[in-house]
């Protein structure tokens, strides 16, 4: 790869691939970034080896001129969040929707060779069978989880109709440095540090019995960009997580246990549209894409963690 595009570049997920992809060696990288969600900051000690483009993702002239001599582009710009998208579904809607819609036709117009696509692993839904498997029926059960689904169906048919190589990707509940804990709709893991550092009970909503696949953000970014280089997958949908899943009640203790501390959780009601349960059966990415976690739940508890604590004290 030689010149690359992350669209939501500088949020939490986007800049860890950004970060990959200099370390892999990639010589033009360029971020896409409105900075609705994504921070500057997020990219400070790499700022000065990429091109930063302050830029909608729904504007399809930037986007084309952006893309102009792209190979690949990876999509991961959103309104990542089940519970705004309930409460607020519109701008969801818009961003996650029609902005992707435009990435893909601006990709198309400017001949990328490839989209790899920041899918959802919300699409499942609550089916009872565990782990996840690509093949089954999706059955989302929010709008945001429906908006992600949407993505898919549209990466797939701009590449039967119009020939672009698009990979999507379901993301397993991602965490690590640089997730935001500011806001109500931020991931429980990045609260959970938040709440632990200030010695403060976390909220559970539900019994805490819930089950994710929480994924390491490097790790997920190195199945990116696998995904990118692999040969023969053009048109295909895989899991990206770890083929585990731990309860929210265990990462607690879990925590606490690193801490040393013992602040029990307070629990209020189950929020609306979140599953109960999630795993990744990570069989095909590994055979098909090269997935390969690098980093079990204890250890990226601890380097999250010790990312946290440094941000805060700096």
């Amino acid at each position: 790869m030689n010149r690359v595009v992350v669209t939501g570049g500088a949020g939490f997920i986007g800049s860890g691939l950004v970060r990959a992809l200099l370390a892999d060696g990639v010589k033009h990288v360029a971020v896409v970034d409105n900075l609705l969600s994504g921070k500057e900051e997020n990219l400070t000690e790499v700022r000065d080896r990429i091109e930063f483009h302050n830029a909608d993702i729904r504007d399809h002239a930037a986007m084309r001129k952006i893309f102009e001599g792209t190979d690949v582009v990876f999509h991961l710009a959103a309104i990542p969040s089940v519970p705004r998208s309930i409460q607020d579904p519109l701008p969801s809607h818009d961003v996650n929707i029609n902005g992707t819609f435009t990435v893909l036709s601006a990709a198309s117009d400017a001949k990328v060779r490839r989209v790899v696509y920041a899918a959802s692993s919300s699409a499942y839904g609550d089916t009872l069978v565990l782990p996840k498997v690509e093949t089954m029926l999706p059955k989302p059960k929010s709008p945001y989880a429906l908006q992600k689904l949407a993505g898919e169906y549209y990466g797939s048919v701009f590449h039967s109709c119009f020939g672009l190589e698009f990979v999507a990707l379901r993301f397993f509940n991602v965490f690590g440095p640089r997730q935001d804990p500011s806001s109500a709709y931020s991931g429980v893991l990045s609260l959970f540090m938040k709440c632990l550092i200030e010695r403060k009970a976390p909220v559970i909503f539900g019994d805490g019995e819930q089950s994710r696949d929480f994924t390491y953000v490097d790790d997920v970014a190195s199945l990116v960009i696998k995904a990118a280089k692999a040969k023969g997958v053009e048109g295909n949908v895989y899991n990206a997580g770890n083929g585990n899943r731990y309860t929210l009640n265990f990462i607690w203790s879990q925590l606490q246990a690193i801490e040393g501390v013992d602040i029990p959780p307070t629990f209020g009601p189950p929020r609306e549209g979140d599953v109960r349960d999630s795993q990744a059966d990570t069989a095909l990415a590994i055979k098909e894409l090269g997935h390969d976690p690098k980093f079990p739940i204890d250890k990226a508890l601890k380097l999250t963690l010790d990312w946290y604590k440094k941000s805060i004290s700096a």
